[in-house]
């Protein structure tokens, strides 16, 4: 499972950091592999035009999309490029939603996702409600929530080695397939067990319904905020997921006999972990912010994003006076 869910949020109205005074501009970010992007990202582009919002993308897509010769093309997409722009559209699956996650964060600018993948926790609107998309954010009939990330430490004897961040998950996975991880966790400075696995999913309660899910971890409605530890295929009696305060710090130690290990942030960047490596995770320093155009409520997403079978509910009881 690699889709995301609807998380810990603090709604706040449209606009806030990336949003310029003057004429607006709309960066669109899409994956341009699939012919449905391409038609949608044209029929998004010429919609918000008409509407006399500007509208930015990168070079190397624009190739392969007919857009109009009225469309801001920069060289690259980093945080930069978002300069001035009042929101970041991603047409795409569940790795391009995370994709233009990583510029949202890095830049202020809010993301809306519109999902052509399959389920796509991280979207807020799906391929048949283009339209809306388009009129919603030329009336700027949207609201931002802001998501909780997680900042990710790597040690090794002391000393820092590298810095990561993530909006689903860190994920500390064995290499090799014919021998265990051997790690102890510990929360809040203090051991708590210690086992061999396949590896251990920290995550956030966006990842709650990806990796963590699959992985046979809880799902963690918006309103609560918390941290999660869930063991990958343990070899262990005592080897449940954890869910803990926001505040904690969860940490993972390679030890020092086993074969090495990866980290996965989000699934799109790794490194190699030493054994004897550190993984330390605490909540992240900086939010990813997202546009929401409506409150639908999370039982209702979840049951459509898992086709979840509903059928003979009868609701609650109606109160007689």
């Amino acid at each position: 499972m690699t889709d995301s869910s609807d998380s810990e949020s603090g709604s706040a109205s449209a606009g806030g950091p990336g949003e310029a005074a003057g004429p607006r501009t709309v960066f669109l970010l899409a994956h341009t592999g699939r012919p449905a992007a391409i038609r949608s990202a044209e029929l998004v582009v010429l919609g918000l035009l008409r509407s006399g919002l500007g509208v930015r993308v990168v070079e190397h897509e624009a190739v392969d999309l007919p857009l109009p010769p009225e469309v801001e093309l920069v060289a690259e997409c980093t945080p930069k490029v978002l300069e001035g722009c009042e929101l970041l559209i991603v047409l795409g699956g569940d790795g391009t939603l995370l994709r233009g996650a990583e510029f949202a964060r890095g830049s202020g600018v809010p993301m809306l996702g519109v999902n052509l993948g399959r389920v796509g926790f991280l979207a807020e609107a799906e391929r048949d409600d283009l339209d809306k998309v388009v009129d919603r954010v030329v009336r700027k009939a949207y609201e931002v929530e802001e998501r909780m990330t997680l900042d990710v430490l790597v040690r090794t004897n002391g000393d820092v080695l590298h810095r990561d961040w993530a909006l689903n998950e860190a994920a500390i996975q064995k290499v090799s397939p014919e021998r265990m991880l051997e790690v102890v966790l510990e929360i809040d400075g203090r051991p708590v067990t210690g086992f061999g696995c396949d590896g251990i999913v920290c995550a956030t309660p966006t990842g709650s319904t990806a990796y963590a899910f699959s992985a046979g971890g809880p799902v963690v409605w918006p309103e609560v905020e918390a941290l999660l530890m869930v063991p990958i295929s343990a070899h262990a009696l005592f080897a449940k997921p954890l869910v803990t305060s926001p505040d904690s710090v969860l940490a993972v130690e390679v030890q020092p006999g086993t074969p090495h290990g990866v980290l996965w942030c989000d699934g799109r960047r790794t490194m190699e972990l030493p054994a004897g490596a550190r993984v330390e995770v605490r909540r992240g320093s900086v939010p990813v912010r997202l546009a929401r155009l409506h409150h639908a409520s999370f039982t209702d997403r979840l049951v459509a994003k898992f086709a979840l079978p509903v059928s003979g509910w009868r609701g609650a009881p109606h109160e007689t006076t």
